[in-house]
């Protein structure tokens, strides 16, 4: 078939890799003169003048993310090259939290809560007792179960330092409102699942180079095209085929992904007036977005490891810090405090992230280099939510969302989008398209007996 992608982020990309394999003629068109969508590369320069790449914001990665391992290495990327593998650390500057050994599981988090510091040994048995019957359930729960009232017989102190920041990180909902059902989704993937699952990675290069860029290469070397600076205005439905309009183009598919931010899907859904796609619409209306800040500042001192959690609250909104230099030596001498669930204006927002670090890391020449707030990072992800499946109008057929905010089993992260991309060119390749008139009648000419 002849597929068009609309968006080049991390799940339109791989929808692209995955469908060209499957022998599709794909085109990709982005709206944005960079790849990667809300997961990408930016160009900064540093105090001195000299020239440096950070990200729209600081992303981790998690050893249970296999699809986004496995796409990597699709295009040349090679995962243990490209990431900073580290064992599950939730350790504070003052030594105290959590930090599991690099064994496999449930070992690594079994020995991880029973020497978690500064825990008494109620905080420990709290946990343990909790994860147990999660696991005697199977990683369920009620649908309208939130992560709070998932975790009710747990201590304030593993709520406050594992729990809280743990949902904030995973599912950029805070714990009262997040959704119980994903988050042990989660938790059963990354510390239960194989060995390595709940390790933290972190990239030692920029997004872009992580998979946009050598997805991109790999693409083009296969004759795919990936048009950058390429808004899709327009979709029509012309017989059996779609027609993707923008300025400078105007092109007829068989099949469409609509692989942009929901809202823009939506937008050139709703253009079409398809009494089909209303249920889809109505469920992308009723999507809520959580925003994340990443504060990047710059200091001599080097932090004694490469991410440390911090006391969030009041005044006090990051809840973890990067030290750049342990894990990107090109990036200079840049901490990177992120704010997940954030709220407020950006000025409010760096001003208390420099007081939190100068108070809790005792560093006290903290310089704001750039403050990136991705005012709709992610979904809210919160009980019961039922968010738009892939296919958008299930009558016609070729027409498919894509999207870390489409209905599937992880929050609003880089492997959801990869898992989405993975799902729709999947569905394209199950798909047969209607063949037109003329070519159906000589079908059935050729199939009756003579």
């Amino acid at each position: 078939m002849k597929v068009a992608i609309a968006g080049a982020g991390w799940g339109g990309l791989t929808a692209a890799v995955e469908a060209t394999r499957a022998g599709h003629d794909v085109v990709v068109f982005e709206a944005a003169r960079t790849l990667g969508g809300r997961a990408r590369a930016l160009k900064h320069t540093m105090p001195g003048g000299a020239p440096l790449l950070l990200d729209n914001g600081q992303h981790i990665l998690i050893g249970a993310y296999a699809e986004t391992l496995r796409l990597m290495r699709e295009v040349g990327v090679q995962p243990d090259d490209a990431l900073l593998r580290l064992p599950l650390t939730l350790r504070f500057p003052d030594g105290t939290g959590l930090a599991c050994p690099d064994w496999p599981a449930p070992f690594d988090g079994l020995a991880g809560i029973l020497g978690a510091r500064g825990w008494t040994w109620r905080d420990k048995f709290s946990l343990l007792r909790g994860a147990a019957s999660w696991q005697r359930a199977q990683f369920r729960c009620a649908p309208a179960q939130t992560v709070s009232g998932l975790c009710a017989g747990l201590t304030p102190r593993v709520m406050a330092e594992l729990i809280e920041p743990l949902c904030a990180s995973a599912l950029n909902t805070a714990a009262a409102v997040a959704s119980g059902e994903v988050f042990l989704r989660v938790i059963q993937d990354s510390l239960l699942g194989p060995r390595g699952g709940s390790n933290l990675l972190l990239p030692r290069i920029d997004l872009g180079e992580l998979f946009p860029v050598p997805a991109a290469t790999w693409l083009a070397a296969r004759g795919t095209a990936v048009r950058l600076g390429s808004r899709v205005q327009t979709l029509l439905r012309e017989g059996s085929r779609w027609r993707v309009e923008g300025e400078s183009f105007s092109e007829a598919f068989d099949a469409v992904v609509l692989a942009c931010p929901s809202w823009e899907a939506a937008r050139l859904v709703r253009q079409m007036d398809i009494a089909e796609a209303s249920a889809w619409l109505a469920r992308v209306d009723g999507l809520a977005f959580e925003a994340i800040t990443t504060v990047y500042a710059t200091s001599a001192t080097r932090l004694a490891r490469p991410m440390l959690a911090l006391r969030s609250g009041p005044g006090a909104p990051a809840q973890f810090v990067f030290d750049r230099r342990h894990f990107s030596p090109a990036g200079g001498a840049v901490l990177a405090f992120v704010v997940s669930v954030s709220q407020g204006e950006r000025e409010t927002i760096e001003r208390q992230v420099l007081d939190q670090g100068r108070a809790q890391l005792g560093i006290h020449d903290l310089q704001a280099l750039q403050t990136v707030v991705e005012k709709r990072a992610t979904f809210a992800c919160t009980p019961g939510l039922r968010r738009p499946d892939q296919a958008i109008a299930p009558g016609l057929g070729g027409l498919l969302a894509c999207g870390e905010y489409v209905a599937g089993p992880y929050p609003g992260t880089i492997e959801g989008a990869v898992r989405s991309g993975v799902a729709a060119a999947a569905a394209l390749s199950a798909w047969t398209p209607p063949l037109p008139a003329e070519q159906a009648a000589l079908a059935q000419t050729r199939s009756e007996p003579v």
